[in-house]
């Protein structure tokens, strides 16, 4: 079997950015960033703004609830065609057994697009907040073992793709 040199590199570069267990407090950091970009969390949220919110706030919530189905629907898609193991490790058990695949990360994806979703339809605060958070969580899941670089460089770019065909076809409705 002749072996990928760039995944070797891609996986040589993910070990270095991943923490080790006696690193407990940037684990800890690590650890809730990494959770703060679930799909679950983020529905929920959108759910309760699209009950509660302003009738602008609920449409831009059902915008982005429905642009984050879709994108996870391309997402597993994707893994399902490219079926990239997961770095070993022990840390985020549930990701482990229910999504087994690395390529593209969906929290990667997903943060990118919500990132970007804030830039347009966001206050500038929300937009900067995201700006700084999107990266911290795509980041946290290769320090947290969960990840290969590539996967959330994939990732990204996939919820860039996402964030602009959503704001296209937003457009072309309004």
């Amino acid at each position: 079997m002749t072996r990928d040199p760039w995944l070797e590199r891609d996986a040589a570069w993910s070990q270095a950015l991943r923490l080790q267990d006696s690193q407990r407090l940037p684990r800890a950091v690590a650890a809730v960033l990494a959770h703060s970009g679930d799909s679950w969390f983020w529905a929920l949220g959108l759910l309760i703004v699209a009950a509660a919110g302003s009738p602008p706030a609920r449409l831009d919530a059902l915008r982005t609830l429905a642009a984050i189905a879709g994108l996870a629907v391309v997402v597993l898609a994707i893994k399902l065609l490219i079926r990239r193991r997961r770095p070993e490790g022990e840390w985020g058990a549930i990701y482990r057994t229910t999504d087994p695949h690395s390529f593209p990360s969906g929290h990667a994806a997903r943060v990118v697009l919500l990132a970007l979703l804030a830039v347009a339809w966001g206050s500038p605060a929300l937009a900067v907040v995201l700006i700084l958070w999107a990266p911290l969580v795509a980041l946290s899941r290769v320090a947290m073992g969960l990840h290969y670089l590539s996967d959330i460089v994939g990732g990204a770019l996939l919820g860039l793709l996402a964030g602009g065909v959503t704001l296209a076809i937003v457009s072309a409705l309004n």
